[in-house]
């Protein structure tokens, strides 16, 4: 439950040492850079746009060279590939690998042109492949599709739409021109698209011809070769024989640069790096020979990098400690909570005069997870299966290791409260002891019958206990606002203003509503009178407090009372929020209740080999479902439950968080070396 203490640096240095700096700084990745604004005519800004979009440029084309190998040499990444996270590289590998930068672009300059001929002549192949098509059915014609006849004749080739008959083409030019004798017609080929023909006629006839051809649907083709149509045919089959070989040797040109894959995702890499070391240009000052930069660096890691700096750059470096409001954020738990780190992250980080709440948050987090997955079969499949990714991907994002290590303790409170109620894959032992050896099964503490109580059973049990944890979430965070008031603030009267206030307003009223017959009935049990009494008091003077003082920023006395009287209203938000608890019930018994129901369809085929084999199937895809859902679900929920009702209590948030200028890159990281 800590933010880490951060400390202002300055860095002063020769101008021939500012790229070696930055890349130093960016493979540490502890100093966040800010941007240094200077009134001086000495110092000024480079514009470094162009060099960011040239490097930017050749990340993509090396990119672009890896994803085009990917389609020609299969790249195994297996299905947990995402959890192996970023290869970690050595300084000496780092070294050894920019040194090759400019082979390995040039290959991946090769495979980008052998990709964009392929893709060229794919374009020609599919032309050729079309005049292909079109040509086939004249092969039957022995002149060129271009002939127009000779000196005394005149020469007609086309087509009519369908199948037509040289008998029905010669009645209907008969028809029309009847007074033309000496008509040559020849059916090239005919099917039910298309019948093709060679016509010839007196070249005196030529017009009235073509006038009655038209008239009787001929068509010119679309497509007219200057040569035979076998010729042809002969001349586009070589054309496709040789795309054919130029692809193919292509293709084999790249898949011969598969063992290149890795240097290319390092290239990538490389290029992003150089790219954003220049875009922190713009965010430093230099003058003809120097530079000054300056940010924020963790107060554990400065006085390690202002010896580093100095002793390797002979920079001069100011450290001091940071008191602006502007300064970033960074967090610092335990093992225990630091993975909801990232549940925080995504509502908001903490302002620097408030406490960091990840490791009160932590506890509840788990604990209401688990209530509302309450399952010790799906708590230990849970938390098995990310205690072996954990134990298996040691190089794992920083982010999906935070993650994993929630869910892992997700995993095992889900165990917890399963056994405490009796919930194992539901009631999956009793279920198999009854269909498949007919037998009731023993009582085994957690797994058939409860250790505590079954919230199936007893449902408003389980309800009271939930508003039981609901108002004890909800106090918390009214203790986490006093310790605000008082160790950031030191307003100590607010305290009894704005917490203790509320403490005997609504514990009051619980105290009161216990006396009460009707909790006989939903809770089981009453407090005796006096209590009520005692409650009633107690809800009194917290009532005057608020109405009074909850206003008091106001010196009109009138307005101030109104604004007390608004504050009292804020009892209804009270009571909604804990009735908001009840979805630890209805949640936790979605889980049992619809676990039951998988159980009880797979045992419905009886104790068969069809039967279990069917529970079986039953199980695992039913089980599995419900996983899912309700896992979803519970995440959804418990996050509502603390960005909701229990930030709502204490939490002011608006905290910038903190980014070091750092590698940021897809495949590869690099080791420093101390």
């Amino acid at each position: 439950m800590a933010m880490l203490r951060m400390q202002r640096i300055n860095v002063y240095a020769l101008l021939k040492y500012c790229k070696d700096i930055l890349e130093a700084l960016q493979r540490r990745g502890v100093v966040e850079i800010e941007n240094l604004e200077m009134e001086d005519s000495v110092f000024f800004k480079d514009d470094t746009s162009a060099f960011q979009g040239q490097y930017r440029h050749l990340a993509t084309t090396a990119r672009e060279a890896n994803e085009i190998l990917s389609r020609y040499a299969e790249q195994k990444k297996g299905l947990l590939a995402s959890f192996r996270g970023r290869e970690q590289l050595t300084r000496v590998q780092y070294d050894a690998l920019v040194d090759e930068t400019s082979d390995i672009l040039r290959i991946a300059y090769d495979i980008i042109s052998s990709q964009k001929n392929i893709d060229t002549w794919t374009a020609e192949k599919v032309k050729y492949q079309m005049q292909l098509e079109v040509i086939r059915p004249w092969l039957g014609l022995d002149v060129p599709m271009n002939f127009t006849g000779t000196a005394a004749t005149r020469a007609f080739i086309g087509k009519f739409s369908g199948a037509i008959t040289e008998t029905e083409i010669l009645s209907g030019l008969a028809q029309i021109i009847p007074e033309v004798d000496g008509i040559e017609l020849e059916i090239i080929s005919s099917d039910s698209n298309q019948t093709c023909v060679f016509v010839l006629a007196s070249r005196s006839d030529a017009q009235e011809v073509s006038d009655a051809l038209r008239r009787i649907g001929f068509e010119y083709p679309s497509y007219v070769a200057p040569i035979v149509p076998k010729d042809r045919e002969k001349e586009i089959i070589r054309h496709l024989n040789n795309r054919d070989g130029r692809i193919l040797e292509a293709e084999n040109n790249i898949k011969a640069c598969a063992k290149y894959a890795k240097k290319l995702a390092f290239l990538e890499d490389y290029y992003v790096m150089k790219a954003e070391r220049y875009a922190v240009y713009d965010d430093i000052a230099t003058s003809r020979h120097t530079f000054v930069m300056t940010g924020y660096v963790p107060e554990s890691h400065a006085q390690s990098l202002k010896e580093y700096l100095e002793s390797h750059f002979e920079a001069e470096v100011e450290l001091e400690y940071a008191v602006n409001d502007d300064a970033p954020v960074a967090l610092k738990n335990n093992k225990f909570s630091e993975p909801v780190e990232t549940v925080l992250a995504t509502y908001s980080y903490p302002d620097r005069h408030e406490a960091d709440p990840t490791a009160i948050m932590a506890i509840f987090y788990y604990v209401f997870f688990g209530l509302m997955f309450s399952d010790a079969g799906y708590g230990i499949v849970m938390a098995l299966a990310c205690g072996i990714c954990l134990l298996k991907f040691k190089g794992m994002e920083p982010g999906l290791r935070k993650s994993m290590k929630m869910f892992f303790w997700c995993g095992v409170t889900t165990t917890f409260w399963g056994l405490l109620f009796g919930s194992f894959f539901g009631d999956a032992v009793s279920v198999i002891s009854n269909t498949f050896f007919h037998t009731s099964p023993p009582d085994i503490p957690g797994l058939v019958v409860p250790i505590w109580f079954n919230p199936v059973d007893e449902p408003m049990r389980m309800l009271m206990f939930s508003f039981l944890l609901g108002i004890i979430h909800l106090f918390t965070g009214l203790a986490i606002q006093a310790y605000n008031d008082i160790r950031y603030k030191k307003d100590y009267l607010a305290v009894i203003y704005d917490v203790i206030s509320w403490y005997l307003l609504v514990g009051g009223g619980i105290l009161a509503l216990l006396t009460m017959d009707m909790m006989q009935n939903i809770a089981g049990f009453t407090l005796p009178p006096i209590y009520g009494k005692v409650g009633g008091i107690m809800a009194g003077v917290g009532a005057v407090i608020i109405l009074i003082f909850s206003g008091r920023e106001s010196k009109n006395p009138i307005i101030r009372l109104a604004k007390g009287a608004y504050g009292l209203y804020g009892t209804t938000g009270y009571l909604s929020d804990i009735l908001s608890y009840s979805r630890l019930l209805a949640l936790g018994l979605a889980t049992g209740v619809i676990a039951t129901v998988f159980n009880k369809i797979g045992s419905m085929m009886g104790d068969s080999i069809v039967g279990i084999l069917g529970f079986i199937v039953i199980f695992i895809i039913g089980h599995g479902v419900n996983i899912g859902i309700n896992a979803l679900g519970a995440y959804v929920h418990t996050n509502r439950l603390q960005f909701v009702e229990f930030f709502g209590k204490f939490y002011t948030g608006g905290g910038k968080e903190f980014k070091p200028f750092k590698i940021n890159t897809k495949h590869y990281t690099v080791k420093e070396e101390n």
